[in-house]
């Protein structure tokens, strides 16, 4: 049987998601938990010295783990999540450590402003996938930086890998081409990916719109998940300016910061 310490080794070792929760003070003092995803096998191995303090870690953890974020949190030492109520309790401080895999980025379409924000993600840490059904410009040659480039069209790859997508995750949709951005637009829709961007001006997008009205895409709450005319308006002109003021809206968008996004502005986006 695994122990936590070789679940822990051989997940980190596959850039497969998990995390470490440790007592760092109070009963039960470097107690250890390992926590997985609920659809992964273990589970959790471990304990931090109370199954319902365990419960409530893991459900933590899990929290922390899809956003990627490490941190200490405080409970009661049966699992209390406002320890500071309790008389006479001690505060059970837990560091929960999160290993998760780097965030994707999906770029449908080959184009000149694709090698750009590959390059531009790959410096924020993503891992950048490519993907055009032409095979002629879906090329590892014209990407080399990019961990990925597929020859296919959009709904199969979302049919195949939507469901890894979550909240960390971009899909950026660079072609004009009512073809291959409408089913890459419903595609991105139907997964939970935190970011999805359409390049294209104002006029395009309209456009657009109405192709995505007739296949039904066309409620507040879908709509309002549409970066489009992509990026922050920055004044960018260049294929690398242009993948900055992406990449700036992504994060923008991640944190909750207020950004001028073009989405949100009127007239031309080019000055």
């Amino acid at each position: 049987m695994s122990s936590l310490y070789d679940v822990l080794r051989d997940r980190i070792r596959a850039e497969a998601p998990v995390a470490l929760a440790t007592v760092i003070d109070g009963p039960a003092l470097g107690g250890r938990l390992v926590v997985v995803p609920d659809d992964e096998s273990p589970g959790s191995l471990g304990s931090l010295g109370h199954p319902e303090l365990d419960r409530v870690v893991r459900r933590d953890a899990l929290a922390e783990l899809e956003a990627g974020r490490s941190g200490i949190r405080h409970y009661g030492p049966e699992g209390q999540t406002t320890p500071e109520d309790l008389v006479d309790t001690p505060v059970v401080r837990v560091f929960v450590e999160s290993w998760s895999p780097p965030p994707e980025m999906w770029i449908f379409g080959a184009v000149d402003f694709t090698a750009a924000l590959a390059k531009v993600a790959k410096v924020l840490g993503y891992r950048v996938t490519v993907c055009d059904a032409r095979e002629i410009f879906a090329t590892r040659r014209r990407f080399p930086m990019a961990d990925e480039v597929r020859v296919t069209w959009p709904t199969p790859m979302f049919e195949q890998r939507g469901d890894t997508l979550g909240p960390r995750d971009a899909v950026c949709i660079l072609t004009h081409d009512p073809k291959f951005d409408v089913p890459a637009v419903e595609g991105a829709l139907a997964t939970r990916v935190g970011y999805i961007g359409v390049m294209g001006s104002r006029r395009t997008h309209d456009t657009r719109l109405e192709r995505l009205a007739e296949v039904g895409i066309d409620t507040p709450e879908q709509l309002e998940r549409l970066m489009s005319p992509i990026g922050l308006d920055i004044g960018a002109r260049t294929p690398e300016e242009t993948a900055i003021s992406i990449c700036a809206e992504i994060i923008a968008r991640r944190t909750g910061r207020a950004a001028p996004s073009l989405r949100d502005g009127e007239g031309a986006i080019h000055g």
